[in-house]
């Protein structure tokens, strides 16, 4: 077998849309390092977004608000090392696009350029489909993101669901159809309900993955973190728990603390050794040294 043939298939926007069309669900999931994305890739995602999550789950933030777009940039260059076949897409952070169409393609451009992404993510509709239009038109695929958008939590009275009226759902239809509109290939729900999306979906032409929005979405994404059990701080209702990664690193690293106080590490078995001639000759020469007291 060649070293192409052995390399696994490329997922590409097409795919993605072809996926929907066939209902085929699209399975996302971000990543926020090196390790996380080779996991993300033996796991066969599809998607790998390196999420602004990663300012709590990775960098301690309170909130994704203060990430920068260098601390962004560092975190995605090192899931793109780690990556060969899934779609990798970086989300620029609260106040990299916000405030022209200049400010959003060139912050846009750097995660291309400087970081490998294949696509972006923006938050919000209104004045955010301008921008979105904006990063297309420059030649940067853009996945939207409506419903609940952490980096404007404050202005949506706190982490809470999204279009749980008729009204506030029609506004999520509206700003999904405006970022279809605009170009965006895809789009991400988050925390709309269940019944919201299911008459939302069927009336776009681009994938809608949900994160806590209900089964009708053409795909899932889960943060890392949070699927894993590796992430201490608050998880949202719509987290599954696919494993208690913390507690297993907790108990390993307290044994490893526990044997080093006791003596019970290292052992021999994990030491190198000299030959015993050399040990001799060591001791000689360390007595004849001028530098000895």
């Amino acid at each position: 077998m060649s070293a192409d043939a052995a390399q696994p298939a490329r997922v590409t926007i097409p795919m993605l849309a072809q996926k929907k069309t066939a209902r085929e669900p699209i399975a996302m999931v971000t990543a926020y390092d090196y390790p996380g994305a080779q996991v993300a890739e033996a796991a066969g995602a599809d998607v790998v977004l390196v999420g602004d999550s990663g300012a709590m789950t990775v960098l301690g933030y309170d909130s994704t608000v203060p990430v920068s777009v260098d601390e962004m940039l560092m975190l995605t260059r090192a899931v793109r090392r780690g990556l060969v076949a899934p779609l990798l897409v970086g989300d620029l952070p609260f106040g990299s696009y916000e405030a022209s169409d200049e400010d959003a393609v060139r912050t846009a451009q750097r995660f291309v350029k400087e970081a490998g992404c294949d696509a972006v993510k923006i938050e919000r509709g209104g004045t955010t489909v301008a921008r979105a239009r904006a990063i297309i038109d420059a030649g940067i695929p853009v996945m939207g993101h409506v419903g609940l958008t952490p980096q404007t939590v404050t202005a949506l009275g706190g982490y809470r669901s999204q279009g749980r009226t008729a009204e506030s759902a029609l506004q999520v239809a509206r700003d999904a159809l405006a970022l279809q509109q605009a170009g965006c290939f895809s789009l991400v729900f988050e925390a709309i309900p269940s019944e919201a999306t299911a008459a939302i979906v069927p009336r776009l032409d681009i994938p809608v993955i949900g994160i806590g929005a209900g089964p009708a979405a053409d795909g899932q994404v889960l943060v890392f973190h949070d699927l894993l059990g590796i992430y201490g701080g608050h998880a949202a209702r719509f987290v599954k728990r696919y494993a208690d990664l913390r507690s297993t690193m907790v108990d390993g690293v307290t044994a490893y603390v526990d044997d080093v106080r006791s003596g019970g590490y290292p052992e021999a078995a994990h030491g190198y050794a000299m030959e015993p001639g050399e040990v001799e000759r060591l001791r000689t020469l360390l007595s004849e040294s001028p530098d000895q007291p």
